[in-house]
């Protein structure tokens, strides 16, 4: 009876999981500020509290959009970083800022999903 009960309450629940945010880049071969990005970020941003948050994923402008992000507008600037939760836009960054400022610019945006970065 239990059993049956559990089965009950799990079926009732939503079947799709809450998916975490992700780091969105949109980039095109060829730009001089994707380059510096890949330089002085590209190297340590996957042993960072905010790629543990928001891991990064690239996405090449030159090839089609992925279905997944078909309601995310990459702008014309390259880079855009647009920071993506459950399918939605919840903030981005236009451009690279630099070292100094990506990532006061992207903790403020993840700060705003409830899901601040842990510190290394």
């Amino acid at each position: 009876m239990v059993v049956l009960l559990a089965l009950a309450v799990g079926l009732a629940l939503p079947t799709t999981a809450s998916r975490a945010a992700e780091l969105v880049m949109f980039e095109r071969p060829g730009c001089a500020w994707c380059a510096r990005f890949d330089a002085e970020i590209g190297p340590i941003y996957g042993k960072t509290g905010e790629s543990r948050t928001a891991p990064l994923r690239r996405v090449n402008l030159s090839g089609p959009l992925p279905a997944d992000l078909a309601g995310i507008d990459p702008g014309p600037f390259t880079p855009t970083f647009v920071v993506v939760q459950e399918g939605r836009e919840i903030g981005r960054i236009r451009g690279y800022p630099g070292d100094a400022f990506f990532f006061g610019l992207l903790d403020r945006i993840l700060s705003s999903t409830g899901s601040e970065p842990e510190k290394s």
